[in-house]
């Protein structure tokens, strides 16, 4: 009977944990099950994020769906839905605010701009050779008097320059003086004979005439009938008589060049353009001319030719310009500062010179989306002005672009391996101690001797774990400049470097040992 009541019992107390069980088991699983209602507890739990790619650690544009490395052996980073990074975020940089300090990143809005600028050039000043006149006599003869016997002299138009003797000269004016005569002389005679020596008179006064004689000359030997024994030279222009070889008594030959007398009322200035330059220099564009003698005159001329060839030891263009000479001021062969404005005018979308990084091959520029977020981009220029460059294609007008970052634009190959050591080891991916080439690196030390002018420091610290290095003494650069503030020789001191480039070491961060920032900060001290 006992038994019977025991085992009754015994399968009651079965039954009733049974459903008890069921019961608490329902109570459990149906809010992982089922709806999140029966769970206030758990509706703000994390799910789980989608995985959307691996990008490149140096921040160049390279995805993966996979895990992989890069060349330097650092794990490629991984990207997850909602995270702000797409397909089109995989060539970004992201900097810590702290670090875009440091760095003394500044940017400036891409805008349209009148890109006006002065292409300087150094010249010459230089006579203008239409303007140069040779006195040579066509015949042979002897100078018997110089009238101007000194080089430099000035002289006007018409002053007599020097009087020759020619035995041809005065048998020239015999025949035109006998052949006149015959033509008064045949003034009854028959039509062919009359003609015959009007013929042999004009063929001797056009002798005379080919020979620059006088009209003056000519006139008074036709009413006098007497040859002159010596003729006249006259100077041709008004000018400075820059060459003379004239000597009294000297025999000269036909065509030997005796005086040469330049005009200077106008002169030239012939300058050196840069290869790179001519293009922007239009003829009839105006230039201001300045001369180291005279430092408080400008002296206003025109560009007049362009000359088709190129100086290969200088790589310039000569370029010439044309310009009034008052008080016979300029003088040949003098130096001659020239500034020649160009520009059409016209606005352009422009940026800062110093924010383009130029490899040779490409330009690129660093675009800010937002604080601490950057991203490369090549971009195709045009025309360059004073200090800003004229951008084709690549961004967009009111586009912050970073003109100023010390080696952070300093050049593109070395772009990758400095953003990769801005933000240490989580962002390359590795682990303290085992850092790739151009990661950041950290020490502590005492500063020996600091140039503020160089950017330079020179450090002895301890060892280095993430290089292998013992402790030595080495020269550093700093990044920026204000990184040097409160710095001394003798001070206690925790930093940050990368290697910008083999051998060179550069100091991205460094806090005196005393600072609580300096311990604070997770990445302080090693």
């Amino acid at each position: 009977m006992k038994r019977g009541m025991m085992g009754a019992m015994g399968l009651a107390l079965a039954a009733g944990l049974a459903g008890g069980g069921y019961w608490l088991g329902v109570r459990t699983v149906a809010p992982v099950a089922g709806s999140a209602i029966h769970s206030p507890a758990r509706e703000g739990a994390q799910q789980p994020r989608k995985l959307l790619y691996y990008r490149n650690p140096m921040g160049l544009p390279d995805t993966s769906p996979v895990p992989k490395k890069d060349p330097m052996g650092m794990d490629y980073i991984p990207v997850y839905e909602g995270d702000g990074q797409g397909n089109d975020d995989a060539a970004q940089v992201r900097i810590s605010p702290d670090k875009v300090q440091k760095l003394g990143v500044k940017t400036e809005a891409a805008a349209l701009r009148t890109l006006d600028r002065i292409v300087r050039a150094a010249g010459r000043i230089e006579p203008d050779e239409r303007r140069i006149v040779a006195v040579a006599p066509k015949f042979e003869g002897y100078i018997e008097r110089l009238h101007v016997n000194v080089t430099g002299q000035r002289v006007a138009r018409g002053q007599p320059l020097f009087e020759v003797y020619s035995p041809e000269l005065v048998s020239a004016q015999r025949e035109f003086a006998l052949a006149a005569e015959g033509v008064q002389a045949m003034k009854d005679a028959d039509s062919e004979t009359r003609n015959a020596m009007q013929q042999l008179a004009e063929s001797s006064l056009a002798r005379l005439r080919n020979w620059d004689i006088p009209d003056a000359q000519v006139k008074a030997l036709t009413k006098t009938g007497e040859a002159k024994r010596s003729l006249t030279f006259r100077s041709p222009v008004s000018g400075i008589v820059t060459e003379k070889k004239a000597v009294q008594g000297m025999r000269f030959m036909p065509g030997e060049t005796l005086y040469q007398v330049t005009d200077l009322s106008s002169v030239w200035v012939v300058a050196d353009v840069f290869e790179q330059d001519i293009g922007l220099v239009r003829t009839g564009a105006q230039a201001r001319v300045s001369i180291s003698a005279y430092p408080d005159r400008v002296f206003e001329g025109r560009v007049t030719y362009v000359y088709p060839t190129l100086t290969p030891a200088t790589r310039t263009v000569p370029v010439r310009l044309e310009l009034a000479n008052p008080g016979m001021l300029l003088k040949p062969a003098m130096f001659a500062q020239v500034e020649l404005p160009v520009g059409d005018g016209k606005p352009v979308l422009a940026i800062p010179d110093s924010a383009v990084i130029d490899s040779g091959t490409r330009r690129i520029v660093l675009v800010q989306l937002e604080a601490g977020r950057f991203e490369p981009r090549e971009v195709r220029l045009g025309r360059r002005g004073d200090r800003y460059v004229e951008v084709l294609d690549g961004i967009d007008e009111g586009e912050q672009i970073v003109v100023a970052a010390n080696f952070l634009i300093d050049a593109e190959s070395n772009l990758s391996t400095v953003l990769g050591g801005m933000e240490g080891p989580a962002a390359a991916g590795g682990a303290p101690g085992n850092k790739p080439p151009g990661a950041g690196h950290r020490a502590e030390g005492t500063v020996d001797s600091v140039d503020s002018r160089s950017g330079g420091i020179s450090i002895n610290h301890g060892p280095v774990k993430s290089l292998q290095w013992p402790a030595m003494t080495m020269e550093f650069t700093v990044a920026n400049e204000s990184l040097l503030k409160g710095i001394n020789p003798g001070t206690a001191v925790s930093f940050e470097f990368v290697e910008r480039q083999p051998g060179e070491w550069v100091i991205t961060g460094i806090k005196p040992m005393g600072d609580p920032a300096a311990h604070s900060s997770p990445r302080a001290g090693h």
